[in-house]
């Protein structure tokens, strides 16, 4: 099963293949293959075999369909720079060469798009090819190919696709990657061919991990099961304008006619009456006792989403990035220094891979000159610079999806405005490797919707029987999930990345920008005639009744999307007299300054505000920074958080010793969470253990780490409730995804709880060893720093002077699918690590990890570059991983442990440049 690539506090780590002789690791290999499938096959696993798979760099190779000959040239770390003389020659040498390094990743995203896994896989994974299927990603790809993408990118696709299949020519599995080796002994899948629609699909991939709030739509509709109307307020604190600033402070929008009305939800602005309050006004109330259509639909929505694997991010949770921008003005340089680090999940070989795509010539024939990353199994460079301008992104987080609580009447239908009306339906056959295929009928709503819960047996059961209030339709025949979502329609994003690699300047960025739809993203700019610049794109809906936050009414149209809002109505800044950009996931723009909902779950901004009171703290005086100032900011490890509790916590009065002994270690910390910390170790135990005993233990099981119990009160019952009415409740959510995971929210939650010293958060769990339940906040805390201590005990010891941050938060660096559920003898060959790490939640070395799972790293800035526009040869990158997705290549993880350290590569640019770094020389000839 190629699941969820992250690493949780649970991993047992495999020994690092690094430390370990490449030859001494392809003995093993053999020795283990021809234990498990007999003498033949050990001697075909040999090394050359192994080897066979590795690309070729030097010499020439000859390829039908090119023009002309193409220049492979790689430096020390397998980067590949490619020089063509047409724009048709260079992608089709950059399919062939992503194919070299990275075919078997490119081959499993394009079955996973097109939920195509069991194909590959078998029958583990037919449920999450049946979701897939019921979302349609691959048929939107192909509607986007077919209707709306213009006939220069398709030809570039085209291009890209004939380079991936003159390297696939006349391979079997073995000759392209050991994975596909290891999979011919249980399975005869061969790979087929590349096709054009394979890379549109995987922009649908890229969009569904950074589509927005869905997750926190779902974990408040699921929270009214124990939580009131308030206390879900209290969890989701409203965006801190006042401290934290938006992206947008001197920027505008243009051409906006419409007016700033605060109405009751009927009109364009999307600001109505569907809010945390745990209702949508219309039918599908939340409160106790009347919500359980909705929540256990989501429960089991949940469940299902859960499984899925990741494209780029952690299902939705906890996406981040930061990407900043200062103008020449306050550099050393004279001219703009761009950064950019995005968030991701931790996956091997990591989801970006470094290139240069080169015109010997720019012209009319040959338009590209571009450097910077870009995704195997597609086309052009999302993320980088060409000669004259650069860009970077982060998420938005913008609303682009809604989920709807749709009304049944009989099988085919459901109800609308009174109405019934017909589901569209479709039959998807799902082949599965090793067994039977399997039929599935996917019903979707006239405006094309989706619904999700056909995919969960339990859910159809649960629909019929679910409670819904007075103002709901009769029962009648239940109830079911859909999804509405900008993706599901066809776009032109892959013109997007093909017009932003070739612009030259603010005017052209911002015409490409605009046909960027989805996925919505914070785009920062600079160009080396000294501008810099900020422009928020993508299809971003507007409603009519409700905000997106909870699930709404699809049996009433006032709660249908009105519309998308025009691209001239979206926010951007350009040369602010301030002289610097930050987008670090926070509010775009102040709620009060604009007159659409963009979205009501913000990043809190603790990362943005870091950055930006780091760059003032620079330039202050008239103080300038540089390219490692910038690569310093990015490796900033401060935490918000301890900097408002610790002084709290150094005043509790403790009566142990060894707890005394602990919190000494906050004495004098400077607040920042290095490796090799002790004082950060505890503080983020005692974070944890806050965060666990206030929220944690009062949370619905559905959002609790699983099998993790609790004895808590009955849900819906009437009077009074004693210790003998008390149930167990296990959680039931994977330990990377539960709450409070202690992000940047808990942070604000927390923050606006503290001076309520008695509130009810405070109150102390019972406990065999500490009696009675306590309401007050420096009890709670100091039941936290005892348990902090005895759990790192048990962790790191007792002796506090072995403690360290780095021994607790690891990456584990794992295979994206037989490296997590292959046979553990594949999953040692394939997986690495573990790095010791800094950085945390909320720091701007956003090294996550989950609270409520444990300490673990789950996502990681995925690559980082900074670059320099004054001299681009001065710009620096690294990736997480390596060039390379052959387990056994050089190139696999050779710049994990710089990445791990704080470390930049040298990013050569110009010809000369390029040739001086060059290692190896591939021709690759007509």
């Amino acid at each position: 099963m190629p699941p969820n690539t992250t690493a949780t506090s649970g991993d047992k780590p495999g020994k690092s293949g690094r430390k370990k002789g490449r030859k001494a690791r392809l003995i093993v290999l053999v020795l283990v293959l021809a234990i498990i499938g007999g003498i033949a096959y050990g001697a075909y696993w040999s090394i050359s075999t192994v080897r066979a798979s590795f690309p070729q760099t030097k010499g020439s190779i000859t390829l039908e369909g090119l023009s002309g000959p193409v220049d492979v040239k790689r430096d020390g770390y397998g980067i590949p720079q490619i020089y063509a003389d047409s724009d048709e020659d260079l992608f089709m040498a950059q399919g062939y060469v992503q194919a070299q390094d990275r075919f078997y990743e490119m081959d499993v995203r394009r079955h996973m798009t097109s939920g195509r896994l069991s194909e590959m896989f078998g029958k583990s994974q037919v449920d999450n090819d049946e979701f897939l299927r019921t979302l349609g990603w691959d048929r939107v790809a192909k509607k986007e190919y077919d209707s709306t993408l213009s006939a220069t990118t398709k030809k570039y696709l085209q291009a890209y696709a004939k380079g991936v299949n003159a390297y696939l020519k006349g391979k079997d599995g073995a000759d392209i990657s050991l994975e596909y080796a290891a999979l011919g002994f249980t399975n005869d899948y061969k790979p087929a061919e590349w096709t054009p629609i394979d890379s549109v699909s995987w922009l649908k991939a890229m969009a569904w991990d950074l589509r927005g709030n869905m997750q926190d739509e779902i974990d408040r509709a699921l929270m009214t099961s124990r939580l009131g109307p308030q206390q879900i307020a209290d969890l989701y604190p409203e965006y801190p304008y006042s401290s934290n600033q938006a992206i947008v402070q001197e920027g505008q929008y243009d051409e906006l006619t419409k007016t700033f009305e605060q109405s009751d939800g009927d009109s364009d602005s999307g600001s109505g009456d569907a809010s945390t309050n745990g209702g949508t006004g219309d039918g599908t109330s939340t409160s106790d006792g009347t919500g359980s259509a909705l929540t256990s639909q989501l429960t089991g929505l949940y469940d299902v989403l859960d499984d899925l694997p990741t494209a780029v991010g952690v299902n939705g949770n906890g996406i981040g990035s930061n990407s900043w921008v200062v103008a020449g003005k306050h550099t050393i340089t004279g001219k703009p220094l761009l950064a950019n680090d995005p968030h991701l999940s931790a996956s091997l070989p990591s989801v970006w891979y470094q290139m240069g795509l080169h015109c010997r010539t720019v012209s009319a024939k040959c338009q590209y000159d571009v450097s910077g990353y870009t995704f195997a199994g597609m086309p052009g460079v999302i993320i980088g610079h060409n000669a004259t301008i650069s860009w970077g992104m982060t998420n938005s987080g913008v609303d682009v999806t809604d989920l709807y609580l749709e009304k049944l009447s009989g099988d085919d239908g459901y109800q609308y405005d009174n109405k019934v009306k017909p589901f569209d339906t479709r039959e998807e056959t799902i082949k599965v490797a090793g067994g039977a295929s399997k039929k599935i009928v996917v019903r979707q709503t006239e405006d094309g919707m989706p619904l999700l819960s056909d995919r969960d047996d339990e859910l159809v059961d649960v629909g019929k029987k679910a409670t819904v209030d007075s103002a709901a339709p009769d029962r009648g025949d239940g109830y079911a999930i859909a999804l509405k979502w900008t993706a599901l329609e066809p776009g032109t994003s892959m013109d997007a990345v093909f017009a932003i690699n070739k612009a030259a300047d603010w005017d052209a960025f911002r015409a490409a920008a605009k046909l960027f739809d989805v996925p919505s993203q914070n785009l920062v700019y600079a160009d080396t005639s000294n501008h810099i610049g900020y422009q928020l794109p993508g299809k971003i809906p507007t409603r009519g009744k409700g905000d997106g936050s909870i699930p709404a009414p699809g049996w009433n149209s006032k709660y249908s999307w009105t519309g998308y809002i025009d691209f001239d109505e979206l926010p951007y800044e350009f040369d602010p007299a301030r002289g610097y950009i930050v987008t670090a996931n926070q509010a775009v723009i102040d709620k009060d300054k604009y007159p659409y909902t963009l979205t009501t779950d913000w990043g809190y901004g603790a990362r943005s505000q870091r950055i930006i009171d780091l760059i003032k703290s620079k330039i202050k005086g008239g103080g300038k920074i540089s390219t490692d100032d910038m690569r310093q900011m990015q490796l900033d490890n401060d935490s918000q958080i301890a900097r408002v509790l610790v002084p709290i916590l150094l005043k509790i009065n403790l009566d142990d010793p060894d707890v005394r002994e602990a919190q000494k270690l906050l004495q004098g910390w400077d607040y920042t969470q290095d490796a090799d910390s002790a004082a950060a170790a505890y503080f983020n135990a005692v974070w944890r253990n806050i965060l666990k005993l206030a929220f944690g233990n009062k949370l619905p099981k559905e959002l609790r780490v699983e099998d993790q119990c609790l004895w808590v009160d009955p849900v819906n019952t009437t009077g009074p409730v004693d210790d003998t009415d008390k149930v167990i409740e296990c959680g039931e959510r994977e330990a990377d995804q539960a709450q409070p995971d202690g992000g940047d929210r808990w942070f604000q939650v927390v923050e606006n709880l503290l001076d309520k010293t008695d509130s009810e958060w405070w109150t102390t769990p019972e406990s065999g060893t500490r009696p009675g339940a306590e309401k007050n906040r420096d009890k709670l805390f100091e039941r936290a720093m005892i348990d902090a201590r005895w759990e790192l005990t048990a962790k790191l010891g007792k002796d506090i002077d072995t403690w360290s941050w780095g021994r607790l938060h690891r990456l584990f660096l794992k295979n994206q699918t037989l490296g997590t559920s292959g046979p553990g003898f594949l999953q040692y060959i394939l997986n690495r690590g573990p790095w010791k790490l800094g950085g945390g939640e909320g720091t701007v070395n956003a090294t996550g990890w989950n609270a409520a799972g444990g300490y673990g790293v789950v996502w990681v800035p995925s690559m980082r570059m900074v670059v320099n526009l004054e001299d681009l040869d001065k710009s620096k990158w690294i990736n997480l991983t390596g060039a390379s997705g052959h387990a056994f290549s050089a190139h696999y993880t050779d710049q994990t442990g710089k990445w791990a350290n704080g470390e930049l590569l040298d990013w050569s640019f110009s010809k000369k440049a390029v040739d001086d770094s060059t290692s190896d020389t591939l021709v690759l000839k007509p």
